[in-house]
């Protein structure tokens, strides 16, 4: 493949790209600061729960092999 047909297809590609982002419905900033909270939150609760479970596991372990 040359060069050139390479830059053609590229150029297509971020042509095409910037057509299809133009339609998206962005949310609003408020709604997506809220979505992040969330996931955040989501995220250090699911980290303290499977830190937990490690540590119990871990524990079970040790007792098991002595």
């Amino acid at each position: 493949m040359k060069i050139q047909e390479i830059y053609v297809k590229l150029k297509s590609f971020i042509e095409e790209s910037i057509v299809e982002l133009k339609k998206v419905t962005w949310p609003p900033r408020k709604e997506t600061i809220k979505a992040s909270y969330a996931v955040i939150i989501f995220m250090i609760i699911l980290g303290i729960f499977l830190g937990i479970v490690d540590f119990v596991l871990a524990k079970l372990v040790n007792w098991m092999v002595g």
